[in-house]
């Protein structure tokens, strides 16, 4: 036993080498290489360009695991009372180890694959990622380098533990900024036409003289305090109260309001349709972050309402609707459509939640599914073809007009515009509810509702409610997606669509309106919607591989969300925060709590 304690105390020093836990962490680190090189991201990103003839996109997407298993491998887990030992030599050589063992997983994939045919089950074992994988130079140079490239990688993850936190962040912003530039080429030169020439190469990519000097300013924009000094202005903000804060609130929506205005005046149709989804989507995301992130009710057929509102408003104003509707029956402006699809909505909430609410937990969110695909199969069937046109759906759908101008799909600004305005309605209404006597309601309910009716809470209405407000927010999107389209199918609301959005409000932060915000910026403007594309067009038929580990990890890792709320993380971290507690003597441990022990406090649940 005392010799196992030397090795430990050994290995934490960073003088040792822990061979089981090299080898452990660097076989999931072969495995997951593995994965991604047969999940076909490194042959099919390859073409995209990052740094011009240097860095690929497939060779980053295999690249970027060794440096983070080398810092994961080599950080130090500090307990409460125990001192932090200092790294050293040690831990790189754990680092460079276990990128080794990744890489020896990439080794015997090449050999696998030059070897054997398993294309039948497989698609993606082929001749390319052979010729990929060895550079094409051949197999033995292939199979020698990659153990060696993910063990440079890998101490170089390690070795960033012993850099200070100046350095570390200087090393971090300079490869992120590159990264930056060079994924959401794109955007950049949409909104910045000059850059193009002067940043990229012909066929893409940064060129190596623009990726030196954009890591640079980053260095310096990191060494120069800016960061130190904006952390501090953010400080100043949180801390301001009353009419202080609600008057630095309004100039920053003021500022922000200005700035949507005027970024789609600049930018391209490619930008703007970009912006143009993710309103869409940041619609549906508000009416379901209602639901889901107050009420705590699991609904997986949100997507119901989308249709609802979507069809309501097709068959409202196109003039090619069902055959069986009566000839008496009028197209009508695009307007009085929007109010029918809400009421309609409405109606729709209402009609799915009264034989559901009073269920909880799986059950709910299994009756939710099955009642989402129940709307989508009721537009899809013949029984109701005569109304809606079946699987043809409803093409000719007019543009929303209102007098002056026209919103149509061919000007992605206007759709832009409009969302923003239904969201701006949905955001401020959202904001009120929240601080409502029905918003406590539903967050009573979310956190514990067998106490919320013990309390008096009239927990069937209040559901009902959230049902009905979630249905009225996402007939705005429908509204708009079918203006915006000009037609209106059934495949358009799968079951898809409905998790999208539900892991929009999952990563963005349950329950938070910026959350929601966030979350529909980067999901939906990064890697796109079910059938829209995002910024990374090249990751549209990877994008629902990216979802799931994007939810697993943020799950495991990050359960409150990118941009969390304050009542949320505490519920989810009340264990963590009861130990702090305990552990710094801020809750009382006499057992008798009217006499709490000296220089203590006593701390209650949040």
């Amino acid at each position: 036993m005392t010799t196992a304690l030397g090795n430990n105390a050994a290995s934490a020093s960073g003088s040792a080498l822990d061979t089981r836990k090299v080898l452990n962490v660097g076989a999931v680190l072969a495995i997951s290489l593995v994965f991604i090189a047969l999940a076909g991201l490194p042959v099919g990103l390859d073409p995209r360009q990052v740094v011009n003839g240097i860095l690929s996109l497939g060779y980053l997407s295999l690249l970027w695991l060794p440096i983070m298993f080398g810092w994961t491998v080599s950080k130090q887990v500090v307990l409460e009372g125990m001192t932090a030992t200092k790294q050293g030599v040690g831990d790189v050589i754990t680092g460079a180890a276990t990128g080794v063992v990744g890489g020896l997983g990439l080794s015997v994939l090449l050999l696998l694959v030059n070897q054997f045919d398993l294309r039948d089950p497989l698609v993606n074992w082929s001749p390319q990622l052979v010729d990929f994988l060895t550079f094409s130079q051949g197999i033995g140079l292939g199979v020698i380098a990659w153990p060696v490239i993910c063990g440079v990688l890998g101490a170089f993850g390690a070795s960033l533990h012993l850099l200070d936190a100046t350095a570390r962040r200087a090393v971090l912003a300079a490869i992120g900024a590159v990264l930056f530039f060079a994924i959401f080429e794109t955007f950049i030169t949409d909104l910045f036409d000059f850059l193009d020439d002067l940043l990229y190469g012909p066929r893409g990519g940064l060129e190596w003289y623009a990726a030196l000097v954009i890591a640079g300013l980053a260095v310096a924009y990191t060494l120069s305090g800016a960061r130190e000094k904006i952390a501090e202005v953010k400080g100043d903000y949180h801390a301001l109260t009353g009419e202080a804060k609600t008057r630095q609130t309004a100039i920053l929506i003021g500022l922000s309001a200005v700035a949507l205005i005027i970024i789609p005046m600049v930018t391209g149709k490619i930008t703007q349709e970009l912006m143009a989804n993710v309103g869409i989507f940041l619609l549906l995301a508000l009416g379901l972050n209602i639901v889901v992130g107050l009420a705590g009710i699991l609904d997986l057929g949100y997507v119901a309402f989308f249709a609802v509102g979507g069809y309501t408003t097709a068959v409202l104003t196109a003039s090619n609707r069902g055959p069986d509707w009566p000839e008496w029956f009028p197209t009508t402006p695009w307007f009085v459509a929007l109010i029918a699809s809400v009421i309609m909505a409405g109606i729709a909430g209402l009609i799915i939640g009264a034989p559901v609410i009073r269920m909880r937990g799986d059950y709910l969110a299994i009756v939710t599914l099955g009642f989402g695909e129940i709307i989508r199969l009721l537009f899809l069937s013949d029984w109701l073809k005569g109304y809606f046109n079946g699987a043809q759906g409803i093409t000719q759908v007019p543009p929303a007009d209102f007098g002056l101008f026209e919103v149509a799909g061919t000007n992605p600004r206007s759709v832009f515009y409009l969302v923003m305005f239904f969201a701006a309605i949905s955001i401020y209404a959202s904001w009120r509810l929240e601080r409502s006597r029905l918003g406590r309601a539903w967050m009573a309910i979310r956190e514990d509702e067998s106490v919320a009716e013990a309390m008096g809470i009239n927990t069937v209405n209040a559901k009902l409610m959230a049902f009905v407000v979630g249905a009225v927010l996402a007939s705005f999107s429908g509204a708009i997606f079918s203006a915006k389209v000009g037609s209106i199918f059934p495949t358009s609301f799968l079951i898809l669509v409905s998790i999208i959005i539900l892991v929009v409000v999952i990563v963005g932060g349950m329950g938070n309106i910026m959350g929601v915000i966030v979350g529909s910026v980067v999901l939906i403007g990064v890697l796109g919607g079910p059938k829209q594309p995002g910024l990374l067009q090249e990751f549209s038929q990877y994008k629902l591989l990216i979802y799931g580990a994007l939810l697993i990890w943020m799950m495991l890792k990050r359960p409150e969300g990118l941009v969390p709320n304050a009542r949320r993380s505490r519920e989810l971290h009340q264990d963590e925060f009861l130990q702090d507690a305990w552990l710094k003597g801020e809750v009382d441990t006499d057992e008798d709590d009217d006499n709490p022990a000296p220089g203590g406090s006593q701390v209650a649940p949040a």
